[in-house]
């Protein structure tokens, strides 16, 4: 049997792939053992799963209108009908397709932007990052929101794709700034020195040296991406900028606001939207904070060890170390 003697007579250590691969396997286990980033992601899931099969599952018709007029819930309407007597269970499922899609798609476009900016002006330096830092600060300036509410409005037809791809162009200069920062601060560390010394490319040297050291940032700023466009396209519904003929979360509280339901007591026609909102919301901080606590030694310690520390008596605290004292004897 043939043996490799290579890793004999220059002193390598042939086990540090196998160690390196356990180790990111272990640190994956420990991710999937935080419960705010399991619950956030169960809660996800399930809007997820809803946006794909909303509009097959839906009782009834949206758009439709029935005699059942301002019903409360009911076995035929589980939660209730609109003043039109539209179901208003069905206006929910189906508007969450349009929630989901304009959050994907602003957080997948606003993240690549930051990645790529971001990045490469920190690694590159000199005139280039000069650059692309002044172009990040002129975005940062620009109030978004209201920018978005002048585009949007120019464009009476906008659909869910234009107003992400609008939210995503006016939302990227912040993760750029924060991802050049880190990037500088790892461009001069020593195993970025020895691959540029081992000859490697720079393209390698970003995608397989740095890139992965930047996981949890860019993970955190696409789920903070992702709120703000799904906040955004509910309030441009909301207020009418947006076309309200198709149905989302944000269209369903503007017709709600516009009949009056709240005067008339129609409490089922904006609670249930308003839960939605709130319960996605909640999903998305929750998997943020898993992430915090995944990358953060000192959360992710008090994270994993929170329900012993909460039986001997000691409450945890988001961001310190526990410390306890032991009682001296008299």
């Amino acid at each position: 049997m043939a043996v490799d003697t290579t890793a004999l007579t220059t002193g390598a250590d042939v086990t540090a792939p196998v160690r390196g691969a356990r180790k990111g396997k272990r640190r994956r286990l420990l991710f999937l053992r935080n419960a705010k980033a399991i619950t956030g992601m169960a809660i996800l899931g399930f809007f997820g799963v809803l946006a794909v099969i909303g509009p097959w599952i839906a009782p009834y018709d949206p758009s439709a209108v029935s005699t059942a007029i301002l019903k409360p819930p009911s076995a035929q309407h589980w939660l209730g009908t609109t003043h039109l007597g539209q179901d208003v269970l069905s206006q929910i499922v189906v508007g969450t397709r349009g929630v989901m899609v304009v959050g994907l798609i602003a957080g997948v476009v606003a993240t690549a932007m930051g990645v790529l900016i971001g990045v490469t002006a920190g690694y590159i330096g000199g005139a280039g990052d000069e650059t692309l830092s002044a172009l990040s600060n002129v975005f940062l300036v620009i109030p978004q929101l209201p920018l978005i509410i002048i585009i949007a409005g120019q464009l009476p037809s906008a659909g869910g794709i234009t107003v992400a791809m609008v939210i995503a162009l006016t939302g990227w200069a912040w993760g750029a700034r924060v991802l050049r920062a880190q990037t500088l601060s790892l461009r001069r560390r020593d195993f970025v020195e020895a691959a540029r010394a081992n000859g490697e490319t720079t393209w390698r040297i970003i995608t397989s040296e740095i890139l992965p050291n930047l996981t949890a940032i860019i993970a955190s700023g696409f789920v903070g991406t992702v709120v703000f466009a799904v906040l955004s396209q509910i309030t441009l519904a909301f207020i009418g900028v947006t076309s309200v003929s198709s149905w989302n979360w944000g269209t369903v509280l503007f017709w709600a606001q516009g009949n009056l339901a709240l005067q008339r007591g129609a409490w089922w026609w904006f609670v249930p939207a308003g839960l939605c909102i709130a319960l996605l919301g909640t999903g998305l901080t929750l998997i943020n904070f898993g992430i915090d606590e995944f990358v953060n030694p000192r959360l992710r310690s008090t994270g994993l060890n929170a329900g012993s520390l909460r039986r001997r008596g000691i409450r945890p605290r988001v961001g310190f170390t526990p410390v306890v004292h032991e009682a001296k004897e008299q």
